[in-house]
């Protein structure tokens, strides 16, 4: 059975407890947050920083993006969390990277630099959420056709769409 006590959050906790965890080593003085929870290690870093934590995994031997996915939390702001699943084949390990981007004019850096697979899900959360990738080689939708309006994962989104 879970037990919420078991969890450690905090970027300081998190260094205490994982010292020798390449992750946490790597975004030592980039990271501004970090949660160990059911056995997930979830490490949070500025938007402007997001490109230099993803080179610093990938030198600390995290070679696989799996996975780039946004979390609107309208009204909340930070109104969105950038979540990126990376899994390091050598350590047998994953990890998730998050960046928090305001809703107003959201932007964060494009990841292809570090990792090409990512063109496809910044180009999917782009044309779904409306966050733009700065830096991106092809920014346009992918899901919806070119002249739909809006977004549509958006919570405030219109559920039958704009008419």
């Amino acid at each position: 059975m879970y037990d919420p006590a078991s969890a450690v959050k905090g970027w300081d906790a998190v260094q205490a407890a994982m010292p020798e965890n390449p992750a946490v080593v790597a975004l030592a003085g980039l990271a501004v947050d970090a949660k160990w929870d059911r056995n997930e290690l979830t490490l949070e870093v500025a938007p402007e920083d997001v490109t230099a934590a993803g080179e610093r995994l990938k030198a600390a031997g995290y070679n696989f993006l799996e996975d780039l996915t946004a979390v609107d939390w309208y009204p909340s702001e930070p109104r969105f969390q950038i979540n990126y699943h990376i899994l390091s084949h050598s350590l047998k390990t994953r990890i998730r990277l998050m960046a928090r981007v305001s809703g107003d004019a959201p932007a964060i850096n494009t990841m292809t630099v570090v990792w090409p697979s990512a063109n496809f899900y910044e180009r999917e959360v782009y044309d779904l959420f409306g966050v733009h990738f700065g830096g991106h080689p092809n920014m346009t939708r992918i899901m919806m056709p070119l002249e739909w309006q809006g977004h549509p994962l958006r919570k405030d989104y219109p559920v039958e769409g704009y008419r």
